[in-house]
């Protein structure tokens, strides 16, 4: 006799919502502890997905840009009780989180900064920031890098961006270049076009002070610039860093220092990562700085699920259809 398939249980809205909220309030550990928490609860306790489809469901949403295990939430959301099911799940995710680092953000304007005797304790912090971003750094290469002209690639990319180049130049040219690896003549042409761009974006921008950089502070700026963030957030929510720093401390909204202090703080919450954007909007731009960014950083991480659902499912379903 076969095995009852694999189904979520009938669950009420509140319920639903309830139960990704409580998974958030037990988000530490970062992505990795938050996904094995989920599977743990989610399949092998409660049945809602076997564990061959949710391989399948974590490795095609690994390619989408966005936190996984909060895009994971949400797809489980939707399998429950629809799209509302997924919104419902996505916020009560998230929320502990977001709640949690408004609260640090308050604390942080009102006493921390300008606080000599918390000054060197937070130094040391950004200090160890640091090293874990490194470390992420070094974790995401060696998952990404999987042969030379990948590596060949990351360096040119990495020199652009020290000497100043626009981050989407090289975001660019690296992927057609490889997209067009089997084609020496068309990837020859990309990287001469990219080396092009590269020496007109620095012969034309002129070295500034910093503080005669800064551009005005808007909602709609925080907004694109979470977006930004979270539209790029590949391999890991560590990516997102540098694109929202270049948005925020390249613009002269908030300083370096403040904004390793908000990376840090996020380490340490029950949370996914990337809510260090609310820290960096509060920061910067109060409560509807902090609300306008966290809208924009997790946008695309609901949208994939609410949208193309049914598309992911198929994707899902795919390799199994194969060899029936």
């Amino acid at each position: 006799m076969d095995p009852a398939p694999s189904r979520p249980p009938a669950i009420g809205l509140i319920a639903l919502f309830g139960k990704f909220l409580r998974f958030g309030c037990l988000a530490f550990g970062g992505p990795v502890a938050q996904i094995a928490m989920l599977r743990q609860s989610l399949v092998e306790e409660e049945r809602w997905i076997d564990k061959a489809r949710f391989n399948r469901l974590l490795a095609v949403l690994q390619i989408l840009p966005g936190p996984e295990a909060h895009e994971l939430c949400v797809h489980f959301g939707v399998l429950a009780r629809g799209r509302i099911g997924g919104l419902l799940a996505g916020l009560g995710f998230m929320l502990p989180g977001f709640c949690l680092m408004l609260l640090v953000g308050w604390l942080y304007v009102t006493i921390v900064q300008g606080s000599v005797a918390l000054g060197g304790l937070l130094l040391g912090i950004q200090v160890a920031i640091l090293a874990v971003i490194l470390r992420a750094v070094v974790w995401i290469g060696q998952h990404v890098v999987e042969d030379r002209s990948l590596a060949v690639i990351a360096l040119a990319a990495a020199a652009a961006t020290l000497a100043g180049v626009p981050f989407w130049i090289p975001l660019l040219v690296g992927g057609g270049v490889y997209a067009a690896k089997d084609r020496p003549v068309a990837a020859i042409a990309i990287g001469l076009t990219g080396t092009a761009g590269t020496i007109t974006a620095l012969s034309i921008s002129t070295p500034a002070p910093v503080a005669s950089a800064a551009a005005p502070l808007t909602v709609l700026a925080l907004f694109v610039a979470g977006l930004k963030g979270g539209l790029l957030t590949f391999g890991g929510a560590y990516t997102a860093i540098p694109y929202v720093r270049a948005d925020t401390v390249g613009r002269g909204w908030i300083g370096d220092a403040a904004f390793l202090d908000g990376v840090a703080f996020a380490n340490v919450i029950p949370t996914p990562l990337v809510i260090f954007a609310t820290f960096v909007g509060y920061v910067a731009g109060g409560l509807t700085g902090a609300l306008a960014i966290t809208l924009g950083m997790f946008l695309p991480a609901f949208a994939f699920s609410l949208i193309f659902f049914e598309r992911l499912e198929r994707i899902v379903d795919a390799p199994r259809s194969a060899t029936r």
